[in-house]
C-alpha cells in the first residue's frame, strides 16, 4: 500500500512539476524518477514495518515472561507453611473447633486466590482481604510473636493492582523478618499519596546487625517487580535496608478516590 501511494504522488508530482514541463526528455527521466521514489518508499517501509514487527515480538516476549513469573509465584508455596498450617489446624480442632473451622476456611480461600487466574488486576480491597486471611494463619503459629500495624486510611479501596503483590512481601517480612527473633516483631504496612501516585511501604524488624540466618533467592521480590513493571511500566519496587529494618516500597498509579 506505501509503495502504491508512492508511485501515485510520484507520477502526479512528475506530471506537473517534472522537467519544468518539457516532456520531450522521453520515458528515462520519468522511470528513472520513479524507480528512485519506488526504491527509497521500499527501504523506509522495510526499516519501518521491521521496527513494528520487532517491538510486537517483544510485547509477545513480555507478555509470556510476565505469565510465567505469575505462574511461578503462584505455585510457590512454602512448604513448611502448609506444614505448619495443618498442624495449627490440627491442634485447634479438639481445643477451639471455631477457630480451626476458621483457619481451613481462611486456607482454602488462600488457595483459591493463589490458584485462581491473576494476570488481571484486582482492587486493594480485595487483595487486602486475601492478606489479612494469610496472615490470620500466620497469627495462630506465631501468636503473639507477630503483630502487624495497618495504615492504609489514606489510600483509596479501589486501587487497582496485581493479584498476589501484597501477600508475598508479607511473606517474606515473616520468614526472613518475624520468625529468626526469638521475641518476634511487628510489621508496619503504610499507605501515602504522593501526587498521583500511591506509595504503599512494608517494613519488618530485623535480627541483630541486619544478618538473618535464612538467605532468600529474592525471587518473590523480583516477580512482583516485574508484574508491576508490566502492568503500570517502569520500576515501581524500592528496598530501603538498614542494620535493624527491612523495608519494601510500591509505587502504584491513582486511578480512583474511594477511600479504604
Amino acid at each position: 500500500m506505501l509503495l502504491s501511494v508512492t508511485g501515485i504522488v510520484s507520477e502526479v508530482a512528475f506530471w506537473l512539476v517534472g522537467p519544468f514541463g518539457d516532456y520531450s526528455l522521453g520515458n528515462t527521466v520519468h522511470l528513472e524518477f520513479l524507480a528512485r521514489n519506488l526504491a527509497i518508499s521500499a527501504i523506509v517501509s522495510a526499516l519501518v514495518l521491521r521496527y513494528f514487527y520487532v517491538q510486537f515480538q517483544w510485547e509477545r516476549n513480555l507478555e509470556a515472561e510476565t505469565e510465567a513469573r505469575l505462574a511461578a509465584l503462584q505455585a510457590r508455596i512454602r512448604p513448611h507453611f502448609l506444614f505448619n498450617s495443618m498442624n495449627t489446624i490440627a491442634s485447634l480442632t479438639r481445643s477451639d473447633p471455631d477457630l480451626a473451622e476458621q483457619a481451613v476456611e481462611d486456607l482454602a480461600d488462600l488457595f483459591r486466590v493463589t490458584l485462581a487466574e491473576g494476570r488481571q488486576l484486582v482492587t486493594l480491597r480485595d487483595e487486602l482481604n486475601h492478606v489479612r486471611r494469610y496472615l490470620n494463619i500466620e497469627k495462630l503459629r506465631l501468636g503473639d510473636r507477630l503483630e502487624v500495624e495497618w495504615a492504609l486510611d489514606e489510600l483509596p479501596s479501589g486501587l487497582q493492582i496485581p493479584a498476589l503483590t501484597l501477600q508475598p512481601l508479607l511473606e517474606n517480612a515473616i520468614y526472613h523478618g518475624i520468625e529468626p527473633l526469638a521475641g518476634g516483631g511487628t510489621i508496619h504496612v503504610r499507605g501515602t499519596l504522593r501526587g498521583m501516585e500511591a506509595l504503599v511501604e512494608i517494613d519488618n524488624p530485623r535480627s541483630l546487625g541486619g544478618i538473618s540466618s535464612r538467605q532468600g533467592t529474592q525471587t518473590a521480590l523480583e516477580n512482583v517487580r516485574q508484574r508491576l513493571q508490566a502492568a503500570f511500566g517502569g520500576d515501581r519496587v524500592e528496598v530501603h535496608e538498614t542494620n535493624e529494618t527491612y523495608r519494601v516500597s510500591l509505587r502504584l498509579p491513582l486511578a480512583v478516590e474511594e477511600k479504604v
